[in-house]
């Protein structure tokens, strides 16, 4: 296995899981719409619904709430994932600063560490979430920065 930032590793290769991870979380965005749209489907005033009462409705729309929630952190987990290659790209680059690169491991960090907590500790969830949803800011700087210098 070659390490990271050798002089070996690829550029290519970070490229290329770039382009990878970023199309899977997608489709698993895509499906966490679903659930909230159900579940605004169900609080609305569907009538095919109507052998359930209010308490019943108001669950089964509860439910698909969370689980646009679950589905979003599983997609979070990839968003983060796809800023490492990111970052070693904009490391190694020549044109873009360094800081921003290492910048974007720290917002990783923050999308990671959260959605994976909530899915594997869900207790420690929001003791961690207060300090690592703060870290996706760090993705700010390399957005403004090709908007500004890099055209």
């Amino acid at each position: 296995m070659v390490p990271l930032f050798s002089t070996s590793a690829r550029i290519e290769t970070h490229a290329l899981a770039m382009m990878i991870l970023i199309p899977v979380s997608i489709p698993i965005s895509l499906l966490s719409v679903v659930n909230e749209i159900v579940a605004l489907l169900i609080v609305g005033s569907a009538d095919f619904l109507s052998g359930f009462d209010a308490g019943q409705l108001n669950a089964l729309a509860y439910i698909f709430m969370r689980l646009h929630s679950r589905t979003n952190l599983i997609a979070e987990i990839f968003w983060g994932l796809w800023l490492i290659p990111f970052g070693i790209l904009v490391i190694r680059s020549r044109f873009i600063p360094r800081v921003l690169g290492y910048l974007l491991f720290l917002a990783a960090l923050g999308y990671l560490s959260s959605s994976l907590t909530f899915l594997l500790l869900p207790g420690y969830g929001p003791v961690v979430d207060k300090f690592a949803s703060q870290f996706p800011l760090f993705e700010l700087p390399i957005i403004f920065w090709l908007l500004i210098w890099g055209a």
